[in-house]
């Protein structure tokens, strides 16, 4: 079992910043990548950002290129979601969720735990 705990959520305006992040607690060894998923209300869940733990090789959804940035730090097994020039079509629960093997990282199958979320909010 992987228990991932995530924080950082909160309200802010369009053009800001947050950091989110995610530590993931027990039988970690067993995974191989990290990802970030969202879903806002109505909403499926959509991918957002994926990271390999070995390698850090880095994916990312073209909604959100070039203003997030996922990073890991292994020692802490814990993985960050930097979020910045945020706009209001950000506003979603974010979710972090751990994979056991690579091949679909850019699908919620292929992830087999997850966090309970975190709410991001940007004000227009």
């Amino acid at each position: 079992q992987v228990q991932l705990v995530e924080s950082g959520g909160g309200l802010v305006q369009t053009g800001g910043s947050l950091r989110l992040s995610c530590a993931a607690s027990g039988r970690t060894f067993s995974s191989v990548a990290m990802g970030w998923f969202r879903q806002a209300p109505g909403k499926e869940r959509e991918f957002v950002a994926a990271i390999i733990w070995t390698g850090g090789g880095a994916y990312y959804a073209d909604s959100v290129k070039g203003r997030f940035t996922i990073s890991r730090d292994n020692a802490k097994k814990t993985v960050y979601l930097q979020m910045n020039s945020l706009k209001p079509e950000d506003t979603a629960v974010y979710y972090c969720a751990a994979a056991l093997a690579g091949p679909k990282l850019s699908h919620a199958s292929g992830y087999d735990y997850w966090g309970q979320g975190t709410q991001v909010t940007v004000s227009s």
